[in-house]
């Protein structure tokens, strides 16, 4: 491997003209596709082998035309104080509202709140529901326009007037923070490379890569029914690798200038040997993001799909596009140890050679592994104990998907729920939707009445309505309202307590009982996703093990790099809990509402998180390995990969952490908490796990550590991550005229 990329990084270095072309084009490319491609529609949210999946798709086939996936919108009206809904002035307004909302061209029917026994039993607030023709993301702006407008008219006859439902659904927005994350990235750069022009380069390409990849996903999020969410999350991990891999590559090429070599064999030899780590390190990345599709949910596969090309574009970038550049800027970057004699920190006055890339300082790095591998015990007890404290609070973590319930206190859809919750009680925002399919019973409207009857028995339940079946009378649909809200514990037990007695109905009529709505929906995502996780953790771990084995040649190596990725993704966990569940430094982190944690959150940061630990075990472990296969003992070739690695790692998790963080101040909740996870993770793998914890474990088990069977080293390809190859053509005398033969050979 390492052959192969450093003759395409010093082909690309003297074809820099025609390789820039190809990625200005691809990008142009995609931009136009973007702009020219349909706004994307529905990204429709489908569950495959659930109940209330299958419940959905029923209604749809026995109810047509019923807009199962039409957007919905109630409007909670609340009289003022000392006042009713039902006096005569009130009841007056809302009529003409519901009137004003009738009249749209998208409204499929509105439901008066006096006729529809919709008023609370104190009489103070009332409520119609809307329901639309299309979904929330399809509506025209000017019915979401007639919706506020008639609103604004009735608060405006002096209602409290407030609106929920997803008719107002909005598209989520990043905010400030983002730009902030990218501003601290590039001060990071700078420090490390002391040059705005080789600073410039990996923020340069990482965010080329993320424009192609994310116009590429906005010119498709119409044919594939991509929701917004996926780009966001596509450009979160697009921008942190992008910049990390050109870091990386940039940082290499420095070193082999400071050895003397010439600009074209210093860029064949950096991509040669930091683009194969570069190569595994994304490899790693995109099988994390892949694998999500085990969960066998449409959206999070297409989330990881999205979010992996965008990482496989991010290393051919890197693999092409730094080494052009490179030739580009020719002398203005500087070989390693030039920055501290330009910025006069030198202590000699002039750069040291031997300095590896980036590692202007790389004394720190060599101080600190050598008192780790002195202190190895203490220093391993202690990052253990502090990830597992960390990660106690994940021991409560309760799962759910968001609702107007999770909103900001500032939003109307948030005022409705909460208005709702005052007065028909707090399961009313999160009713169940109970479909009878009486079609192989011989009395269908008595297998209706016994299936409402049974309900109503049921612990938790306020209210159940009239079965109310279709034209052909062979379905019903029932709605039943719980005393708890939508996503308690105590809601989920009704759910599957439903679920029981209709087994016991379709025994004894043949009529079979299905429960959907978004908060059936949202419990079964969460049991499918906790069902998923251990096979997606086997899957996942399993070949990056088989590949950590392949790249180390060691047994407890690889697997030191999976038990450390556990403590981190768990104390991660930990710390998500006690912020978004539990409310620690949320105010801090803009978290104006707690609760659950996203049912996705833990499947998607296991596979997000390991991907981006592998970068640093493959970046900081192979420069150990290199120095313990060229003799020396197993101590000192730790100290020797923190001397050559510490410094750039930790400017890569530094960028990394800015960038992530700089999605906390999104506006959808689940990207503020993916930010937050993905970056406080990042912390804990990078400057506990890799910098403590592997060089403390190393040290203890010194030659052990490279154990290989002897018959799985012959089995095992050699994929020469460390450019072995290249350093042997070096001692064999090639030059760069030798070299450039290879190349067009």
């Amino acid at each position: 491997m390492a052959t192969f990329l450093y003759k395409l990084g010093r082909l690309a270095f003297r074809r820099r003209h025609f390789v820039a072309l190809i990625w200005v084009a691809l990008l142009t490319l995609a931009g136009v596709g973007a702009a020219s491609a349909p706004p994307a529609g529905n990204s429709s949210f489908s569950i495959p082998g659930t109940e209330a999946q299958k419940a959905f798709d029923l209604l749809e086939q026995r109810f047509p035309g019923a807009s199962a996936d039409g957007a919905t919108a109630r409007v909670v009206f609340k009289a003022p104080s000392g006042e009713k809904m039902t006096d005569a002035g009130n009841r007056a307004t809302v009529e003409k509202t519901v009137d004003e909302l009738a009249d749209g061209s998208e409204v499929a029917s509105v439901a008066d709140p006096y006729t529809g026994n919709a008023v609370s039993k104190d009489g103070t607030i009332a409520y119609a529901s809307v329901k639309y023709d299309v979904s929330g993301m399809e509506l025209e702006e000017s019915t979401k326009d007639a919706l506020e407008d008639a609103a604004q008219q009735a608060r405006d006859s002096g209602l409290t007037v407030e609106v929920g439902g997803d008719a107002l659904q909005a598209v989520p927005e990043t905010g400030a923070t983002e730009v902030i994350g990218i501003a601290v990235a590039a001060v990071v750069l700078v420090i490390t490379f002391g040059s705005l022009v080789a600073a410039g380069l990996p923020l340069l390409t990482a965010l080329i890569g993320v424009g192609i990849g994310v116009s590429s996903i906005t010119a498709l999020a119409s044919a594939l029914e991509l929701g917004s969410t996926t780009s966001i999350l596509a450009m979160m991990i697009g921008l942190a690798v992008g910049i990390d891999y050109a870091l990386f590559i940039v940082s290499r090429y420095r070193a082999e200038l400071a050895e003397g070599r010439e600009r074209e064999e210093a860029a064949g030899r950096a991509v040669g040997t930091a683009g194969s780590a570069v190569v595994f390190a994304g490899l790693t990345v995109v099988i994390a993001l892949v694998g999500l599709a085990v969960v066998n949910i449409p959206m999070l596969t297409k989330m990881g799909i999205a979010a992996a090309g965008t990482v496989a574009i991010a290393v051919l970038i890197a693999l092409t596009m730094i080494p052009a550049l490179l030739g580009y800027a020719g002398r203005r970057v500087k070989p390693a140890g030039a920055k501290g004699k330009r910025l006069g920190r030198s202590r000699k006055g002039e750069p040291k050679p031997d300095r590896p890339a980036g590692q202007p300082k790389a004394n720190l790095g060599t101080r600190w592994a050598s008192f780790v591998v002195r202190r190895p015990l203490a220093v391993l007890l202690l990052g253990v104990i502090g990830l597992g404290a960390a990660a106690v609070p994940a021991a409560s973590l309760e799962l759910g998907l968001p609702d107007d319930g999770s909103q900001p206190t500032s939003t109307t859809q948030r005022r409705a729920y909460d208005l709702l919750s005052e007065g028909f009680g707090p399961g009313f925002n999160g009713p169940l939707m109970v479909v009878v399919d009486a079609k192989g019973s011989d009395a269908p409207k008595d297998a209706f009445d016994d299936v409402a009857g049974e309900i109503k028995g049921l612990d938790g339940v306020v209210a159940v309505t009239p079965p109310a079946p279709n034209k052909g009378g062979d379905t019903a649909t029932i709605t039943v309202v719980p005393d708890s809200k939508p996503s308690s514990v105590q809601t989920e037990d009704l759910v599957h307590a439903i679920r029981d007695a209709g087994g016991d109905i379709e025994a004894k009529t043949g009529a079979e009982t299905l429960v959907t709505g978004s908060t059936a929906m949202n419990i079964d995502v969460s049991e499918k996703l906790n069902d998923a996780l251990v096979p997606y953790l086997v899957l996942v771990v399993g070949l990056a093990f088989l590949l950590l084995i392949v790249v180390f040649r060691s047994i407890l190596v690889p697997l030191k790099a999976a038990l450390g990725f556990l403590l981190s993704v768990m104390a991660a966990l930990g710390a998500v809990v006690a912020v978004f569940q539990w409310g620690w430094l949320s105010g801090l982190m803009g978290v104006e509402e707690t609760g659950p944690v996203m049912s996705m959150m833990p499947i998607f940061m296991v596979g997000v998180v390991f991907g981006l630990a592998m970068d640093y075990e493959v970046f900081l472990v192979t420069r150990m390995r290199e120095a313990y296969v060229h003799g020396e003992k197993p101590n000192q070739a730790v100290v020797t990969g923190f001397k050559h690695g510490a410094r750039v790692v930790t400017a890569a998790a530094v960028i990394m952490m800015a960038v992530f963080a700089g999605f906390i101040g999104s506006s959808e909740s689940m990207v503020k908490m993916i930010g937050f996870g993905l970056a406080i993770a990042v912390f804990f793998d990078a400057f506990v796990v890799r910098m403590a914890i592997v060089p403390a474990v190393l040290a203890l088990l010194g030659k052990r550590a490279w154990w290989l069977p002897k018959w799985l080293d012959r089995a095992l390809p050699n994929v020469d991550v460390e450019g072995e190859g290249l350093r042997t053509a070096a001692e064999r005398g090639a030059g760069p005229d030798e070299d450039r033969e290879l190349v067009r050979t």
